[in-house]
């Protein structure tokens, strides 16, 4: 083989790793997804999912209202109909849309419908959020297992998907959080002040009387 065909065989070889690589990449970015669900405090909801295998990231922020791009003080006072929410951008190919609802419902109170635990107001009502009919009818069938488990009635709604708006980035990861903030519980670190928070709040004593062995969250 002369020089110039050895030279481009190599290159052809190159190209072709290139293109599997590439071809690599897209398929498994096809298989990345999100699902957008309101639980109360999107800190509870971010630090829950970011420990489910196959879940990439959580991002808190609003979802549900009439305001652009709304702040957390306008949102939490009420009257932009925003839901305090959480997106969830998870890898299907590792963990299904159906099994991480299984899981929210299980880490909530689906079954008040004025707030969550110590949170009270339409901002942290429980929510699922979908786009299309085929996310809808896994949505129904996961709330329709949850009503049977639980012999309740299921309230949280089903409601179709509207703009996202991400948290300003003091509410991101805010439960391991490093910044030193004021509480009413003295100065704390984030990680501290949001495990002292959630514990006063009575979130996993309430998951936990609800739904016993089944709370995914508490128990693990």
């Amino acid at each position: 083989m002369s020089k110039w065909e050895t030279l481009k065989s190599i290159a052809l070889a190159g190209m072709i790793v290139i293109g599997f690589v590439a071809q690599s990449k897209t398929a498994h970015a096809e298989t990345l997804q999100t699902l957008t669900v309101a639980g109360g405090c999107f800190w509870c909801v971010e630090a829950d999912f970011e420990k489910v295998r196959g879940v990439k990231e959580a991002v808190s922020g609003f979802t549900g209202g009439t305001v652009a791009n709304p702040t957390y003080k306008q949102v939490t006072s009420g009257g932009t109909g925003h839901y305090e929410a959480v997106q969830i951008t998870f890898d299907a190919d590792v963990v299904s849309r159906r099994a991480l609802l299984d899981l929210f419902l299980r880490s909530v109170d689906p079954t008040d419908a004025g707030g969550q635990f110590c949170d009270r107001g339409e901002s942290y009502r429980t929510a699922i959020f979908t786009s299309g009919s085929a996310e809808e009818r896994t949505a129904q069938a996961a709330k329709a297992k949850a009503a049977a488990d639980l012999g309740q009635t299921i309230v949280t709604p089903i409601l179709a998907a509207s703009e996202f708006y991400p948290a300003d980035e003091y509410h991101q990861d805010y439960y391991k959080g490093r910044q030193l903030v004021i509480t009413r519980f003295g100065p704390k670190r984030q990680a501290s002040a949001y495990t002292a928070y959630r514990e006063a709040c009575g979130r996993d004593a309430r998951v936990k009387e609800l739904w016993g062995s089944d709370a995914p969250f508490v128990n693990s």
